[in-house]
């Protein structure tokens, strides 16, 4: 039915429960919390119980007595996700369930753009409300702590700053259309392998200054109305109903006033789930994904095992009291909030967010010319070419399938071969390369050698007709690669790849790799290839991005969220033995403690092969020297810096201009320095413009163990201003008294 909370009332209506009288909880023009304690002190301790439970497979009780509605989900982040059956796991094959994929939050993340954040939240949002979804699953921003992690293209990052920024405006902006967030996945799911039950052991600074302060931010500045707990353990508990995140720290210190949503099956006790923090119980006695079981919903941990041990004082009564007022606080912000704005689908507006999005987002990675003084080969000159050939699988391959719970069933989806065959007409030919095998979860197809073979084959030698060869290859959304339920088995790139770009480019010097992928991945073949792109996973409009940038339509502005170590063992996570990753089956240690991504590479001096922070661009940028407003700053003091910022090119672009700041000395390891501070500029050819920061006592801080407590420790910094994480363009030293 359209309307679910006018159907309800309707029904309560019929069988005579609502007095003449309109009681407090049903009129919005009342605060939320008299709402709250009006409905709470109408219910019966039943009712209450069997809101803290799944109903179905995304949806969970309301009170159908006292007309309120049920609560209906979704998965996110890059899209709503097709209608699931009541009851099981297969689709409900509707008609009218296609929606928009936007860019994966890897993409979203390298625009290091709030406002493209904002958009992508409030198109998002309408298509959500539009699918009468109440809360949607996401975002995702869990860390990038090893490029293993089958799930890194659903995160913002290795850098904690960059994604706190990056996901309020989704936060915000998703919420003002009534539909919730349900930031994800808390906490320290950094891996899939064994995700059900590993247990994650770091040191506090690790913990407060790495992993949580993205949640943080979402909690206190983008005020998200729900969190997802993840399936892992936390130093012996899991984390769906662990005391330390759940109680202390995020409804303690954060004061988060909204509801904890497991993982679906990620709850595993009635008594650590009633006083640990849990509130809705979502997907119990299932793995998650493929497989039904006999039990019912009411024999979840939160349904009558609860009430049972609420009814023989085995746990206190506050506990449901507590549930039950987070939970009726969530239906009163969404599924019965009556001032939330019409949703919509699939429109030019969306479509035009998810462009610019992806626009925003492509690395340039590498542009070098073929010859000595000869021109890049991009952006790709029309009238220079006559024979474009596209050659790999991901040119044509829907990418918005596969990958577990974000997978998305699409209105339109525009490939890279559309895209580039939409600008360059007929001068485009294509081979495939290489088979990836159909889109599956939980296993790949092996393709036979001989279709390798026959494949790699019959693109070199197209190759060697073409002026141009544009590889469009990367990953893709199967398992054993960006999917959940499975991390990568291997660094490198699949399915022969590396040998098909060595054959490329031994027949044709004039190559152009486009990656599709969440991650990292080793290039043996780097110093051969001229020009890299990385272009994520872009969505229904992602062909029509990726021919405004190689075309130059557009000028790349895309930046990494995160390093691409030269090979694997370069990266922290993996620097140590297996504990460390992926840790022994039971247990896992995070050796590497806060030196994640950038702080690891730096302050080890072991470079990455592409830095954080990391992108190029049709034109250049000249940087003037930085100036700050003193020499010396106090504990109650702050400290601006300008830089001047020059586009000395010949075309427009934009600008990401970063600050880092590195202690100089401290009683307890730093990593070289961190980022603190970005901002992105637009430039016509040959404007400057003077940028300014402004650096608090907070920017400073160390999380110290042994007060548990944010320090400030008074000494010698330096600022670095960059345009990288190691493309420094000029330093600021400066005192802390």
């Amino acid at each position: 039915m359209k309307n679910k909370f006018l159907a309800t009332l309707l029904f309560a209506c019929s069988m005579g429960t609502l007095s003449a009288q309109t009681p407090v909880y049903l009129d919005d023009s009342q605060p939320v919390e008299a709402r709250v304690k009006d409905a709470l002190s109408r219910m019966t301790l039943e009712e209450k119980v069997a809101l803290c439970h799944a109903q179905s497979k995304f949806s969970s009780a309301g009170v159908p007595r006292l007309g309120i509605p049920e609560l209906w989900m979704s998965d996110g982040p890059h899209g709503v996700r097709a209608e699931i059956n009541w009851n099981d796991w297969g689709y409900a094959n509707w008609t009218n369930d296609s929606i928009t994929a936007f860019p994966a939050l890897t993409c979203l993340a390298a625009t290091w753009n709030p406002e493209m954040s904002a958009r992508y939240g409030k198109a998002i949002g309408e298509e959500a409300r539009y699918r009468e979804k109440d809360v949607l699953l996401g975002p995702g921003v869990n860390i990038y702590r090893t490029p293993m992690n089958g799930r890194n293209f659903e995160y913002m990052g290795e850098d904690p700053y960059l994604a706190s920024i990056m996901c309020v405006p989704y936060i915000q902006e998703l919420q003002k259309n009534g539909v919730a967030a349900c930031v994800k996945h808390y906490a320290l799911n950094n891996q899939e392998l064994w995700r059900g039950h590993i247990d994650v052991n770091l040191s506090d600074r690790a913990l407060y200054e790495i992993y949580l302060p993205a949640f943080k931010a979402a909690v206190e500045q983008g005020g998200a109305w729900s969190i997802m707990g993840s399936y892992n353990k936390i130093r012996g508990q899991h984390a769906c109903h662990n005391d330390l995140i759940l109680n202390k720290i995020l409804k303690g210190d954060w004061k988060f006033d909204g509801c904890v949503i497991t993982d679906w099956g990620g709850a595993h006790d009635t008594y650590e789930a009633a006083v640990n923090g849990l509130d809705i119980e979502m997907g119990s006695y299932t793995n998650g994904l493929t497989s039904e079981s006999a039990f019912t919903y009411n024999d979840y941990y939160l349904a009558h095992p609860y009430l049972a041990m609420l009814k023989e004082g085995k746990v206190p009564m506050s506990t449901i009291e507590d549930k039950a007022s987070r939970i009726l606080r969530l239906i009163f912000r969404t599924a019965m909030n009556r001032q939330k704005p019409y949703g919509a689908v699939c429109t030019d507006e969306h479509y035009a967010a998810a462009r610019e999005i992806g626009n925003e987002g492509i690395v340039l990675l590498k542009n070098t010319p073929v010859v000595k003084k000869g021109a890049p080969l991009l952006p790709i000159d029309a009238a220079k070419y006559q024979n474009i050939l596209v050659v790999g699988d991901n040119a044509v391959r829907l990418l918005n399938q596969g990958g577990g719970s974000s997978e998305l069933k699409v209105k339109d989806m525009v490939s890279p071969l559309d895209g580039l065959r939409a600008v360059y007409g007929d001068k485009v030919q294509y081979a495939k390369g290489y088979a990836a095998g159909r889109p599956m979860y939980g296993r790949a197809d092996e393709v036979p050698q001989t279709v390798v073979d026959s494949l790699r084959a019959e693109a070199v030698e197209m190759a060697k007709k073409a002026d141009l060869v544009v590889l469009v290859g990367g990953l893709n959304k199967n398992h054993f690669q960006d999917c959940e339920g499975g991390d990568r088995l291997q660094y490198g790139l699949p399915f022969g790849q590396n040998e098909l770009i060595e054959a490329l480019q031994g027949v044709n010097k004039n190559l152009v790799l486009v990656l599709l992928s969440g991650n990292a991945v080793e290039m043996p073949w780097v110093a051969k290839v001229p020009a890299i792109v990385q272009g994520w996973y872009l969505g229904s409009m992602g062909g029509k991005s990726l021919a405004d940038v190689l075309s130059g339509a557009v000028n790349p502005s895309g930046k990494l969220p995160f390093s691409f170590p030269a090979k694997l063992a370069d990266c922290g996570a993996n620097a140590f033995d297996a504990l460390s990753y992926p840790g022994d089956s039971i247990k896992q240690v995070y050796k590497e403690d806060v030196l994640v991504g950038y702080r690891w590479h730096d302050t080890k001096k072991i470079p990455a092969l592409f830095s954080f922070g990391h992108g190029l661009s049709y034109t250049t940028f000249a940087y003037g020297k930085p100036v700050a407003s003193a020499k010396t700053m106090t504990t109650d003091e702050m400290l601006t810096v300008t830089i001047p910022v020059k586009n000395a090119g010949s075309v427009a672009g934009k600008e990401i201009i970063q600050l880092y700041v590195g202690d100089e000395k401290c009683s307890v390891l730093r990593p070289a320095k961190e980022l603190k501070h970005f901002t992105k500029i637009a430039l016509e050819p040959g404007e400057e413009k003077t940028v300014t920061f402004t650096l608090t006592p907070d920017d400073l801080k160390f999380y110290d163990e042994t007060a548990s407590a944010w320090t400030l420790e008074p000494g010698k910094f330096k600022i670095y201003i960059g345009a990288s994480s190691t493309d420094i363009r000029g330093m600021v030293p400066f005192e802390l008294k």
